[in-house]
């Protein structure tokens, strides 16, 4: 954690098709060390999409992870979404409790 009040940790927030499409990001991110914790949260969603206005069912993920895993991250997430322009969007944290921390930085870390 930095020193200076900042923290170097995001939360990510990645929209989904459905919750199944969710939790299958969600595991991998988890599985691969990118994210230590995500939410998955259901939502309606209306957005502009090829001219239109479009409604539709589907989920939001919340991923916690570090600042420097965003561009990982983000990759993966593309390798793995069913659309062709998935909304990931991070953003940095001003504060982070220091226990919190502590257990993102050990969850972020590959096992020895």
């Amino acid at each position: 954690m930095l020193d200076d009040g900042m923290s170097e940790f995001a939360i990510v927030y990645i929209t989904a098709a459905n919750a199944a499409e969710a939790e299958r990001i969600g595991a991998a991110l988890l599985t691969e060390r990118l994210a230590a914790c995500v939410n998955i949260i259901p939502v309606k969603s209306i957005y502009w999409w090829e001219g239109a206005v479009t409604r539709g069912d589907e989920a939001v993920i919340i991923a916690k992870t570090l600042a420097a895993k965003i561009p990982l991250l983000n990759d993966r997430v593309r390798s793995l979404h069913s659309y062709t322009t998935p909304a990931i969007v991070a953003v940095p944290l001003l504060h982070v409790d220091r226990d919190f921390a502590k257990w993102l930085e050990e969850n972020l870390e590959e096992p020895e």
